[in-house]
């Protein structure tokens, strides 16, 4: 597919095609189109200009990762991608408008219904306060249950997740079929047993599996300071919604789900993929699993900073 302006692109196009194709006539061809043929000739032998060359070359690769990754990629990522696998450095603008041009663009997400919460038994202090950056791995872990339905029945999956915020790695996830306290045990055990000597401090929202005394002496086993978010403040714990966000996003446009166990296994793979495949721009388009990696191997991890965000600052400046 060719970008430019030419008049009658499209006819020439159509009578090259058919020509090399089928070796239909050139000269009827253009009779019936009511084009010149001298013109098509003229088209068809010009000097195309470098510039032309490489729009065409990066409106392939935008269809090429377009169709690869399920449509799940907007400009931004779209371009950060094809920057860091192909070595080249295509400005966002440039993307974006070729994107338009061809009628590609990302699934959209879905809004997010309201939460009703349920009143615990014992909270904690919201220690963590939005303050999402960590300089090293196991500083601050976040988690949280998300469901998702079982296509064609009246069935839900439930996923616990637990995510490091220094590298937004899930250093533990469990799926299970009932949302209940085995399946947050389970899941901060599996963390433990990949990082025993962790002790960062562990926020969540207020469901009854984490204002469980169980699960809170198990903290306290660990040495972990228990933070929660504060009643109707998702925010609090931006990181993990966002998290889900991404893949219901992301993973129902690249797998086809069609009961439970295709369900599993495409939870499995997305959390795969987005460990160890999808590379992030904050991270200079390295792999949560790179990232973390590298830090675990350093005595001095790379910082990755999180742009400030003002309206957060003021709801704690008071």
């Amino acid at each position: 597919m060719r970008l430019g302006k030419v008049r009658h692109e499209s006819e020439y196009l159509t009578v090259r095609h058919y020509h090399t194709e089928k070796n239909w006539s050139i000269e009827w061809m253009c009779r019936q189109l009511e084009i010149s043929r001298a013109a098509y000739y003229k088209w068809l032998h010009r000097e195309i200009p470098d510039t032309e060359h490489e729009t065409i070359r990066l409106a392939e690769l935008i269809k090429e990762y377009d169709e690869r990754f399920n449509h799940i990629l907007g400009y931004r990522r779209m371009t950060s991608w094809i920057n860091h696998f192909n070595h080249t450095a295509y400005s966002k603008n440039r993307v974006h408008r070729i994107m338009k041009k061809l009628g590609i663009h990302s699934v959209i997400r879905k809004k997010k219904k309201k939460y009703a919460y349920s009143k615990p038994d014992e909270t904690a202090e919201n220690i963590l306060r939005r303050d999402f950056y960590a300089s090293a791995p196991n500083q601050k872990w976040v988690t949280d249950v998300t469901e998702f339905k079982v296509p064609g029945e009246k069935k839900k999956l439930y996923l616990s997740a637990i995510l490091d915020l220094y590298d937004r790695y899930p250093v533990a996830y469990v799926i299970s079929s009932r949302n209940d306290n085995r399946l947050v045990f389970k899941t901060f055990d599996q963390a433990i047993a990949a990082s025993p000597d962790a002790r960062p401090v562990f926020h969540s929202g207020r469901g009854f599996q984490y204002t469980n005394k169980v699960f809170k002496k198990k903290l306290e086993k660990q040495e972990m300071k228990q933070s929660m978010s504060r009643v109707g403040h998702c925010i609090d714990n931006g990181p993990t919604e966002g998290f889900w966000g991404i893949i219901k996003a992301e993973m129902y446009q690249m797998y086809e789900i069609t009961d439970e166990a295709s369900l599993r296994d495409a939870i499995k793979d997305y959390l795969r993929f987005y460990s160890e495949e999808r590379p992030q721009d904050r991270y200079h388009c390295k792999t949560p699993l790179e990232v973390r990696q590298k830090a675990l191997a350093s005595d001095m991890p790379a910082e990755y900073p999180i742009p400030e965000n003002k309206r957060i600052f003021n709801v704690y400046a008071n």
